[in-house]
């Protein structure tokens, strides 16, 4: 007998469904800041992408960018903001949730 899904992703946040937002937020989730050449380094992204999915991400609230000069090279650093930490940690929560219906 066939067992029939039940598929539920109530709760699942469509901003972080990308694998470049899903990476900048994990790591922003477990560090204070990351600069965009670590992140960069760390998700394999090209400049371009990283710029654009983090833009997404700022212009929702999601997380903050803060663009300073360290001698004469710029530099921006990266934090997520409080509603970036809880939508993210509801988009987990549903996740997991569910994972675990579809046992």
């Amino acid at each position: 007998m066939e067992r029939q899904m039940k598929i539920s992703v109530l709760g699942l946040n469509k901003a972080f469904e990308s694998r470049a937002r899903l990476g900048i937020m994990s790591v922003l989730m477990v560090n204070d800041s990351a600069d965009f050449t670590t992140l960069k380094q760390l998700l394999e992204l090209t400049d371009g992408n990283l710029a654009s999915h983090a833009r997404a991400l700022e212009e929702q609230g999601f997380i903050a960018c803060e663009k300073r000069f360290v001698g004469r090279k710029p530099n921006t650093i990266y934090r997520a903001t409080e509603k970036g930490r809880e939508s993210f940690k509801e988009h987990l929560v549903a996740l997991e949730q569910f994972i675990k219906e579809q046992k």
